[in-house]
């Protein structure tokens, strides 16, 4: 069954408005056809679907277009190798959809793909093709990216983590496909916790598939595994002094440079509870290191291997898919206050000129509107994080059984998700949020909290967006008969 989509937003923030405007429509350049499939391409100059941005971006651009959302993870799937490699990459070569396997490109897939189990109406082949791709994967891992025996998966090239250009790989290849980790090199076969938190994710969303298939023993047996290797993290990556986690060296040095890379095992949840309260409070929230101007840089700025590059280099600028990724990093660990002031800051760096890049300047939050192609603009992820923290903070989202309510203060706003035969609808006038489904009201609340529901309205628990949020502030009207 095809579900038709779509999001309709007005509010009386006029920087708003018109970055909602400009994100909606530029995005819609970045649909193209991959022979007879239609999908949503990074953008920017970036050409293909990347595995580091677009499973992701297409789950998120599902609220408007569910055909290219889905297309977006069935491609990775369906291209993947018979020994359990995806393709880093997808592109359109003379008119052939080509997978391109030189790199791994990061790994924002798995709790996309599963989210999209729910968003197109639960169907079980896709779920058991997810679930297949995803075994395999992992098998793949632990096959080929251990090269040493020291029980860590290694990063072999600097393209496995989308790193570009970042000074902490020292001397190692952009990209790298053959099945054996290079030599001569400074760093690498480099212990890396993204490429262990590639397993940490796909055993999770293993564990989370087996649950919904009602097979209970592979539950727990997929949990274990998770948990074992959340357990390797933290006891060789995990720097109890430091209060992060650091890369090791092919000597089993530690890469002593302060990355950004523990918010993304945030994004992926294979830090403990504990761990990421310890980063966040010590690291991400400290304004010499991550929380600065524009916050986010790639390297803490006052890490001697930080560098202010305006192009397309991850060893300092902020960047937009880290914003993008921010999202369910924070939200996986309770930190759902810090995403107003994340996309607050987003906002007011991209501007009413409504320029879409992919980095911003730490110290001042300007653009960098120079690429290493010339002048960039309509970055997918810089476009998508502006309409899913919008989504967050004025509007609706939803996360499979569950739907995300945004009641943000400040602004006047009407924020309406269409998903087939169903509306989802909230009322911000600045100071108070009404809610509807169908037409029917489920909830009057205050202002600065996310409330979130089942999808029948039903009131499930209330988070803070704002230090003062009154929680008790709400009133449940409730739709079943």
């Amino acid at each position: 069954m095809k579900i038709e989509t779509s999001v309709s937003f007005q509010t009386s923030n006029e920087l708003l408005q018109k970055l909602m405007d400009s994100a909606e429509r530029k995005t819609l350049n970045n649909l193209k056809m991959f022979e007879n499939r239609l999908v949503l391409i990074e953008g920017g100059g970036y050409e293909k679907i990347w595995l580091e941005t677009q499973p992701m971006g297409g789950e998120m651009y599902a609220k408007r277009n569910m055909e290219a959302g889905l297309n977006n993870q069935l491609l990775f799937m369906e291209h993947q190798r018979p020994d359990g490699r995806f393709p880093g990459s997808i592109a359109l070569l003379n008119n052939r959809i080509t997978p391109q396997f030189d790199k791994f490109q990061g790994f924002c897939f798995p709790s996309s793909a599963l989210n999209m189990y729910y968003l197109m109406g639960k169907d079980e082949e896709y779920l058991t093709l997810l679930y297949l791709t995803l075994e395999k994967f992992d098998s793949y891992l632990w096959r080929t990216r251990d090269s040493d025996g020291d029980g860590c998966l290694e990063s072999w090239c600097k393209y496995d983590t989308g790193e570009d250009h970042a000074l902490r790989y020292h001397d190692a290849p952009d990209s790298w496909s053959k099945e054996i980790p290079p030599t001569d090199c400074k760093a690498v076969p480099m212990a890396s916790l993204d490429i262990m938190s590639f397993s940490y994710s796909a055993r999770e969303t293993l564990s989370i598939i087996s649950s919904i298939q009602g097979n209970e023993n592979r539950k727990y047996e997929w949990k274990k595994k998770a948990i074992a290797i959340q357990k390797a993290i933290k006891d060789y990556l995990w720097i109890e002094s430091k209060d992060a986690c650091f890369d090791r060296d092919k000597n089993h040095n530690i890469i002593n440079v302060l990355f950004h890379n523990n918010l993304r095992a945030m994004y992926w949840n294979s830090f403990t509870r504990s761990m990421a309260e310890r980063f966040v409070t010590k690291h991400l929230l400290n304004p010499d290191e991550f929380w600065t101007y524009m916050p986010l840089p790639s390297v803490a700025v006052n890490d001697p291997l930080f560098r202010n590059i305006k192009t397309n280099n991850w060893s300092g600028q902020c960047e937009a898919l880290t914003y993008q990724r921010a999202i369910r990093a924070l939200e996986n660990y309770g930190y759902d206050y810090l995403i107003p002031q994340l996309g607050n800051k987003l906002f007011h760096a991209i501007g009413d000129s409504c320029v879409f890049v992919q980095q911003y300047d730490p110290f001042t939050g300007s653009p960098s509107l120079i690429s290493l192609d010339g002048l960039q603009d309509s970055y997918g992820p810089a476009m998508l994080s502006v309409m899913e923290y919008t989504s967050r903070m004025y509007g609706v989202h939803l996360e499979r059984n569950h739907i995300f309510w945004g009641t943000a203060g400040g602004n006047e706003s009407n924020y309406e998700q269409i998903w087939g035969n169903h509306s989802f609808k909230i009322q911000n006038d600045g100071k108070s949020a009404l809610a509807f489904i169908d037409g029917k009201k489920v909830f009057q609340s205050g202002k600065d909290l996310k409330i979130i529901t089942d999808l029948s309205g039903n009131l499930l628990y209330i988070k803070q967006l704002s230090a003062d949020a009154d929680l008790r502030n709400i009133k449940a009207y409730g739709i079943l008969p």
